[in-house]
């Protein structure tokens, strides 16, 4: 009788045992993050999220099979008050145990973040709003902040389109305001080597200065070849003092990027982007100058021309001229294209 009475006790020891096994592998260790059909699986925590909106994003986009051992487990490791905002790759099969681990460390992914070209402030403004959390009115204000953008980058509210190179970055999601533009300016900086800046005082410009000149080619023409001969041109106009006379700050000048042809009327425009006008550089960047366009004026054509013009094959490459007689033949000709085309504007 005793005997058996222990193999009894024994099997339900057993069975107990085995139960609480499961029920811990269940909670813990079960594979609870459901396969998507769509590829990678993100979970989006903003900042300042509750648990209660974290529990509704993953449910929402149906990323657990099991959302109440989620919860239960996330209670108590304490994970309502350690969440931490980001972006996080919620890989299939992942346990609660490991994705809890992954959210309480915040070990978020970066994101590939792809920055535009843009001409106006409150353009980067809503670049960065579509790839990241990062508050665009915040950037906003930090942009419109002169004492700030003077203490931290050495710059203004007008030149601060200097600080921001196209291409690729990577950020966390949740990267604040403030967090983008340092990101920016290191990305400034480790451009400016040694070797460029000196390249810029060998031309008699600051690297504020290559930026605005930069800027006007990237403007002017989106052909490699011709960059660097159009840096030639400006470099020789103001080396011998004479003004640039560069359309595209005239169209800055009258808020009109989308003009195929600049009147006279255009250039009485009172601005000092105006380079019909004043002479030198225009105070500030027209458009965020890209990696191309910065080496063309650090690295221009030397040539004696001090004019060009679109060709009239519409072809976006340039004729130019040493002369401003040779240079009218050919504005006349590239006007006559326009004519045949009824583009009056």
């Amino acid at each position: 009788m005793r005997r058996r009475i222990a193999v009894i006790l024994l099997v339900l020891l057993l069975l107990f045992g085995g139960a609480v096994f499961y029920a811990a592998w269940r909670v813990y260790w079960k594979p609870n993050v459901a396969a998507s059909p769509f590829g990678p699986a993100y979970l989006y925590i903003r900042t300042g999220a509750s648990f209660l909106e974290v529990l509704d994003s993953l449910e929402r986009q149906e990323l657990l099979l099991e959302p109440a051992t989620f919860a239960w487990l996330a209670e108590r490791r304490g994970y309502p008050t350690h969440i931490r905002p980001g972006r996080y790759l919620v890989n299939f099969g992942t346990s609660n145990a490991r994705l809890l681990d992954k959210l309480m460390l915040g070990q978020q992914d970066t994101v590939a973040f792809q920055l535009d070209a843009f001409k106006y402030k409150p353009q980067l403004a809503r670049q960065v709003a579509r790839q990241l959390e990062t508050d665009s009115s915040a950037l906003r204000k930090l942009l419109r902040n002169n004492s700030f953008l003077k203490q931290r980058y050495q710059l203004d509210t007008t030149t601060i389109l200097t600080l921001f190179l196209p291409g690729p970055y990577r950020f966390v999601w949740n990267t604040s305001a403030q967090q983008f533009l340092d990101s920016a300016a290191a990305m400034h900086a480790r451009f400016w080597t040694a070797q460029r800046r000196r390249r810029a005082d060998s031309l008699g410009l600051s690297p504020t200065e290559v930026h605005v000149l930069a800027s006007i080619v990237q403007r002017e023409t989106a052909k490699p070849k011709d960059k660097p001969i159009i840096a030639g041109v400006y470099l020789n106009r103001l080396h011998h003092g004479m003004r640039l006379q560069a359309d595209p700050t005239l169209l800055w000048a009258i808020g009109n990027f989308g003009v195929k042809r600049v009147l006279n009327k255009d250039k009485l425009v009172d601005s000092p982007y105006n380079t019909y006008k004043h002479k030198g550089l225009p105070p500030g960047p027209i458009t965020s100058a890209n990696r191309q366009s910065l080496d063309a004026v650090l690295k221009p054509t030397a040539h004696t021309y001090y004019f060009f013009c679109a060709r009239p094959d519409r072809s976006g490459y340039s004729d130019f001229a040493e002369t401003y007689a040779e240079h009218k033949q050919n504005a006349r000709r590239y006007q006559h294209t326009l004519d045949s085309l009824q583009i009056l504007r």
